[in-house]
């Protein structure tokens, strides 16, 4: 059976999945929407409690990695994860699900040396290239401070 190349352009359109990149980019946005409005909220309940600008944004932060760790732990972050795609992994709660999830899979090495061993699997690198970037730019800017 042989057919031209329209034929088979109309088999591969009617037999091809639809693309979701709408719907995935839609909710990545809602996601990722959502958990930095979680932390306007928490910014302004801080602010309001009389921490300044700059203290209550640090609470912030460690509250929301406190909850990313706190729900990557209790297998909601995976979930809200499997329906947010990327707009889980931008904010803060995403690093913190990046340290946690590789460390609740210790059990080859057991519980304390594994969970260390595990738990920069992911984010190790991150961290790293964070720090190691971080003294360059502060010496170039020392040097350039210095000219």
């Amino acid at each position: 059976m042989e057919i031209n190349k329209n034929e088979y352009n109309e088999y591969v359109s009617q037999h091809m999945p639809r693309s979701r990149a709408g719907r995935n980019m839609l909710r990545a946005f809602v996601t990722g929407g959502l958990i930095c409005t979680l932390g306007q909220i928490l910014i302004s309940l801080y602010m309001r409690a009389g921490l300044d600008e700059e203290t209550a944004g640090t609470a912030v932060s460690v509250t929301l990695i406190l909850l990313g760790a706190l729900l990557t732990a209790l297998g909601v972050y995976d979930k809200i994860a499997k329906f947010g795609g990327a707009g889980t992994l931008v904010p803060i709660t995403g690093f913190a699900n990046a340290v946690v999830a590789p460390a609740l899979e210790y059990k080859t090495e057991g519980k304390i040396t594994g969970t260390a061993a595990k738990m920069f699997v992911i984010s190790g690198p991150v961290i790293v290239y964070g720090v190691a970037a971080g003294a360059a730019y502060g010496l170039i800017l020392w040097i350039a401070a210095r000219m």
